[in-house]
């Protein structure tokens, strides 16, 4: 393990006593015109294939047979598909700081963010999702988190379990389309797309009619209604 991978995990540790509460209401949300604006990102770890899981400060690659990744998601009451923490982007933070503490709310971890965006996505309730005005819609900005730290108990975790899966499992699961679009971005960036490219091509789409359209491709993400 490097000396800058020691750092970061005993760094990991030493917040591990923090005890903080999920932030709840919009008083300092931050919006974009009329777009409310939310951070989240997509958790991962990288196991060597002979290593005990759950120890994510050992030096890994990423490029090579000898590991593999998985990723987190979390479920919400009432469905079977699953989803990667997010949340509202506050004005007392930046979007770095903010998709930082939706995973430790929602999932319960921290870690490293890449400041590289996997992307940007327009999200719109479903009770607007007819209406052609930006009012109700959301500008998320989804990143890349190495995880680093799994607590004991989070904030949100009576309302949202996590769970470790592989990449192919996430495809089947992803509740949203823009959420496997983020997942293939990270696993481009990771350079480990291709053992799970027959999964992204044929997900079993999760109750998608009415729920998701797409709008517009950009060269940072897609912009679409959910």
């Amino acid at each position: 393990m490097s000396a800058a991978g020691g750092v970061a995990c005993q760094r990991a540790v030493a917040m591990s006593s923090d005890a903080v509460a999920a932030r709840k209401g919009r008083l300092k949300q931050r919006y974009d015109n009329e777009f409310r604006l939310v951070a989240g990102c997509v958790p991962y770890r990288v196991n060597k294939k002979d290593d005990e899981v759950g120890n994510p400060c050992s030096s890994l690659g990423v490029g090579d047979d000898t590991a593999e990744v998985e990723v987190l998601m979390i479920s919400t009451p009432h469905r079977t598909d699953m989803v990667f923490p997010k949340g509202g982007w506050e004005d007392d933070e930046d979007v770095y700081q903010a998709a930082s503490r939706e995973a430790m709310e929602e999932a319960g971890v921290k870690g490293i963010i890449n400041r590289a965006a996997l992307g940007h996505w327009v999200f719109k309730s479903k009770s607007s999702q007819n209406s052609t005005s930006p009012r109700g819609a959301c500008k998320g900005y989804i990143f890349a988190m190495e995880v680093t730290e799994e607590l004991e108990t989070w904030p949100e975790q009576d309302t949202h379990n996590r769970r470790w899966v592989s990449p192919a499992e996430a495809y089947q699961l992803c509740r949203y389309d823009w959420m496997r679009e983020a997942l293939t971005a990270l696993l481009e960036r990771l350079s480990v797309l291709e053992p799970v490219a027959a999964a992204a091509a044929t997900p079993e789409l999760t109750d998608q009619a009415g729920m998701y359209m797409m709008l517009q491709t950009s060269s940072d993400g897609a912009v679409a209604l959910c």
